[in-house]
């Protein structure tokens, strides 16, 4: 029995370091993650400045949305090319012919507030790590998904110690504990193969970093598509306006063309326009 027990053991660490050889194959050109944990708070300024790469993860892309008031006796016409809208915006005063009567509209650019600049402090948070790489394919609610990193990580065999706290965020769970040194001690290790869902899954932790917005600048851009028709008379119900709006500016001799979306906001209204990324 003694021996079958050491050659089972003998057998069991030869899987094991054949996982950790593969794991060091796989990991072998990652930067490696430099602690202590005593950063200063360094401010940091976004330009503009961006850059397209495949390997962005999507945690770090916004949901991107921007209200617009619309005011009473105005309409939002967003039109397929924008060189139409620079056509419509040449003409300041629009007359559209009606059966009985003419409307006179006033025209304008759309702008949107939009940030240039954001001046952001961060600071690493000693008891906290950041656990990422979860795969899209994974069948797990919140609250099971936290149970399980909380048991994994909360195990002194895997490095960890007591969970005091654990966030979802996006694409990533926070785990805070209540021992600095579990946290330096998880991130110091770096990779993980987790349990999750019936599968070994590798996990990446990391620092956790936390800022604060120090500072933001604001500025107003044109929407390119979009024209705003304000002054618009009550004389006509919503349905029918819309109508008489979208065949004047989709008329070509009048500077118009293809509409994409038309909204109406009645006099006596207000109305609220949400405007979000392409990608969204």
């Amino acid at each position: 029995q003694t021996l079958s027990a050491l050659q089972e053991e003998q057998s069991r660490l030869k899987m094991r370091l054949q996982e950790l050889q593969q794991l060091k194959r796989e990991h072998k050109g990652s930067p490696q993650i430099q602690l202590p944990f005593s950063v200063p708070e360094i401010p940091l300024v976004f330009r503009g400045h961006t850059q397209q790469d495949r390997k962005v993860p999507k945690s770090l892309i916004s949901n991107l949305r921007i209200c617009c008031p619309l005011p009473a006796g105005s309409a939002l016409i967003t039109f397929d090319d924008p060189k139409v809208a620079e056509r419509v915006l040449q003409k300041k005063e629009h007359v559209i012919d009606m059966e009985e009567c003419r409307l006179r509209v006033q025209v304008q650019p759309l702008e949107l507030p939009m940030v240039t600049t954001i001046q952001v402090s961060s600071q690493m948070r000693g008891q906290g790590v950041l656990v990422s790489g979860f795969p899209a394919s994974l069948k797990l609610n919140e609250e099971e998904l936290l149970d399980k990193l909380e048991i994994f990580f909360g195990k002194t065999k895997n490095g960890g110690g007591d969970v005091e706290t654990r966030e979802l965020l996006q694409g990533s769970v926070m785990l805070g504990f209540v021992k600095d040194e579990v946290a330096q001690r998880l991130c110091q290790t770096g990779q993980f193969r987790v349990p999750l869902g019936g599968l070994q899954v590798p996990l990446t932790v990391s620092p956790y970093m936390s800022g604060e917005i120090q500072k933001a600048e604001v500025r107003f851009q044109p929407v390119s598509h979009s024209v705003l028709v304000f002054n618009i008379p009550d004389v006509l119900d919503g349905p029918e306006l819309h109508d008489i709006l979208e065949i004047h500016f989709q008329k070509p001799t009048r500077g118009g063309g293809e509409v994409e979306a038309l909204t109406v906001v009645s006099p006596g209204q207000r109305g609220l326009a949400v405007f979000t990324s392409e990608t969204c």
